[in-house]
Parts: structure tokens; C-alpha cells; sequence
């Protein structure tokens, strides 16, 4: 209750009024409470942005600021930016922010792993970014190559563990095939992960060969069967077209389907939330879709006009995604669905990308499957065997239960 106490007092001294109190405590807020006296007189980096905040939405940088005794030597900003505002696949420049007066080194410019420049002086690295649980968001990379880094120079990472919002119990879709690599998928891991930002770090760094010095700050309280709203926390928008939690739902599904030619509601208020294309037939792929009694969702017949993008004025038509049980709905296997769904429904609204899919899937057999006219259920059988020996594999990282 103390600590409790002393986390309020120091949220209300930055920001005034403050949230109520969640159920879960973040792996920061023990960082500020307790295990920054384990620094013993070490500086620290901290990677983060505008969702690395305690859960009454205090910054970390400004924590530690505040806390008078920590030594903190510089910023790291990954995709998007320190304060979250650059677009998708936007160049991150380098700055000295005028806030705090610290450097901010770009992780996602000319650099992607911190140099031994940018590390100058600092002892311990900290992680502390919201995650979303799905493979090609970009800042898990980012966290592995700082672990690369932390390795290479001899520095210490310290990630300050936070939920998955999607929760820690599905895990599905392909497990990375290492000739497909890139920043949206390093290491060979489910497309649905089921993991924490934390329980990666140690998978990354024991069972694919990072070994950086590693320790990772628990959170108490968070549960694998939670969702985001489960943990009385409060969501802070972890990039442009993730502006809710209830986003993070849907963006493995309708986000896996720009090499097969449809557009996923990106351009409109509701990104990730729509599919469909120019040719969809809406109401005839609501219903094939509804046909089929996916767990979790009904598919409303819908239109749209993306205000920005390369279809920016052209009407889209195709399907929202009403997911009215997210703790069962199957994210990965509805993108197969509505990718099948579509091929049987308006086949001439598909351009399948073999190389592009191949790169968002971490595989090429989804868009040879689709191609061969292969159903839902044998496309997603192939990925069965690698699925399983992954669980086997991921047992021994899992921090919570």
C-alpha cells in the first residue's frame, strides 16, 4: 500500500489529477518503486515513447526525472517516434529534446541498432514500450537489436515488462520461416505470439543466441487469460492507426491482408477494422463470411472512402469486423477465412503478392496455398507441426501464469 502511496503522490505532483488505480502493476512502476536501487550509481538509456507511462500515466523519462537519484543519460525512439506522431514506415531523425534536454536517438533511421556512440556512458538500457501481440509490430525488433546491442558493448538491458493486450492464451497463425526475416518478424515466433514484451526478450535471448545481460522486470497482478481491459489500465494510442485497444483485435487479421490487393480500413477512422476492395461484393462476403461461424464476430456489410493513402476518394467495399467476444475470436485463422472468403465471392478483387505476403506472413505458403485454392482449414493445417513444436519451445519462457 506504501508503494502504492508513493507512485499516487508522484503522479499527482506531474499531472495533477490522476487515473484510478489498475489491477495490474507494470513492470516500470516496480522499476520506480523498488529495482532502480539495483542500479547502484549506473546510468541509464531508455527506449521508449509515448506508451512507456506507469499506470496513472506518468512518463517514465519524467519518473525518473523526477526521482532525482537515477543517472539517465539519454532517449532511444523506435518506429514512429518518441511522442508516437510519424506514420508508418516514416523516417525517425535524431534530436535533443527540448523537454527533458536529453539526447533522442532514432532507432528507426539510419540506424536501427544503438552504436556504441549513441551508448556512451550509459550502463543500463531500459525497454519500456506497449507491445500489441503480434509478430510484425516493429517494436519487438527494435527491442532485439538493442539487445544485440547491449550484448556487443557490454551494457546491461533491463526491459520493464508490460501486458499483452490481446492476452497470453491464443497463439496462432505461421511460426516464421528464417528465409522470410525482416524488421516485422527476426526470429521464428507464431504470428500470434501470446507473449509479453518480457517473456520475448527471453526467448530472444536464450533460445535464438542474443545472450545480452538480461533482466526483466515482472509485473504483479497480470494474468495470460486477461485482455486490456481486464487490467484497469488505460490505453495510450501505441501508433497512428492503433488508436484503441480493440484495434490490436482486429490488426492481425484485416493487417495481413495488404499483399492479397485489399485494404483494411487504413485511411479511415476505423483502421484495421474494415475489408475489402473496389470489386468486393459487400453483402455477398458478409455473408459467406457469416456462414461460417467464426468464433467471436459478426461481418456487417460496409463501405468506405480512405481520406489518405493511394485510395484516397475511391469506394471500398467489403466488411466491418464487429468482434463482440474478443477472447475467442481467432484473429490469424479470419484473415485466412476472409482471404478465402473473398477468392470465393469476388475472385477478381484478389492480387495475390507472393513476395509481399511472404514478408507480412513470415512464410510463403499462405499466398501458394490461397493461389492453389486450398480452403481455410488446409491452410492453416500446414502451419500445425511448427506451431506445436513452438509451444513446446515457448513453455519455458512464460513468466505468468
Amino acid at each position: 500500500m506504501l508503494k502504492l502511496a508513493l507512485t499516487a503522490a508522484l503522479a499527482t505532483v506531474l499531472l495533477g489529477t490522476i487515473p484510478p488505480p489498475a489491477r495490474v502493476t507494470l513492470g516500470d512502476e516496480i522499476f520506480l518503486q523498488s529495482a532502480w536501487h539495483d542500479l547502484a550509481g549506473k546510468c541509464v538509456g531508455v527506449i521508449t515513447n509515448q506508451t512507456g507511462v506507469t499506470s496513472r500515466l506518468v512518463n517514465i523519462v519524467d519518473a525518473i526525472k523526477a526521482n532525482g537519484d537515477i543517472c539517465i543519460k539519454a532517449i532511444y525512439s523506435p518506429e514512429h517516434g518518441l511522442r508516437g506522431d510519424r506514420p508508418a514506415g516514416a523516417y525517425v531523425a535524431s534530436y535533443t529534446d527540448a523537454r527533458t534536454g536529453l539526447p533522442v536517438y532514432s532507432l528507426y533511421g539510419d540506424q536501427r541498432h544503438p552504436t556504441a556512440q549513441m551508448l556512451d556512458g550509459v550502463d543500463v538500457l531500459l525497454f519500456d514500450i506497449q507491445d500489441v501481440g503480434a509478430r510484425p509490430y516493429t517494436y519487438v525488433s527494435t527491442m532485439a537489436y538493442a539487445m544485440q546491442a547491449a550484448k556487443e558493448f557490454g551494457k546491461e538491458i533491463w526491459v520493464l515488462d508490460r501486458p499483452n493486450p490481446i492476452g497470453g492464451a491464443m497463439v496462432e497463425g505461421p511460426v516464421l520461416d528464417p528465409k522470410f526475416k525482416s524488421f516485422i518478424g527476426l526470429y521464428p515466433v507464431p504470428m500470434r505470439h501470446g507473449m509479453t514484451v518480457g517473456e520475448l526478450a527471453r526467448l530472444f535471448n536464450n533460445q535464438f543466441g542474443i545472450g545480452a545481460n538480461l533482466r526483466v522486470i515482472k509485473m504483479q497482478g497480470w494474468r495470460r487469460s486477461m485482455l486490456w481491459p481486464d487490467t484497469g489500465l488505460q490505453w495510450v494510442q501505441t501508433s497512428p492507426n492503433i488508436p484503441e485497444w480493440s484495434t490490436t483485435v482486429v490488426y492481425p487479421c484485416t493487417g495481413l491482408t495488404d499483399g492479397i490487393g485489399l485494404n483494411g480500413g487504413i485511411g479511415t477512422t476505423k483502421p484495421f477494422k474494415y475489408i475489402g476492395g473496389q470489386d468486393v461484393d459487400a453483402y455477398g462476403l458478409a455473408n459467406e463470411l457469416n456462414a461460417r461461424n467464426i468464433p467471436g464476430v459478426y461481418f456487417r456489410p460496409a463501405y468506405w472512402s480512405p481520406f489518405f493513402g493511394p485510395l484516397t476518394g475511391k469506394q471500398i467495399a467489403g466488411v466491418e469486423l464487429d468482434v463482440f467476444d474478443p477472447k475467442i475470436f481467432p484473429s490469424v485463422r479470419t484473415a485466412v477465412e476472409i482471404a478465402t472468403a473473398v477468392r470465393a465471392v469476388s475472385p477478381g478483387s484478389l492480387n495475390v503478392s507472393v513476395k509481399s505476403t511472404a514478408t507480412d506472413w513470415g512464410t510463403d505458403t499462405f499466398a501458394t496455398a490461397l493461389q492453389a485454392g486450398r480452403s481455410a482449414q488446409e491452410i492453416e493445417a500446414q502451419w500445425t507441426p511448427a506451431l506445436r513444436r513452438f509451444l513446446a519451445i515457448r513453455q519455458k519462457y512464460l513468466l505468468y501464469r
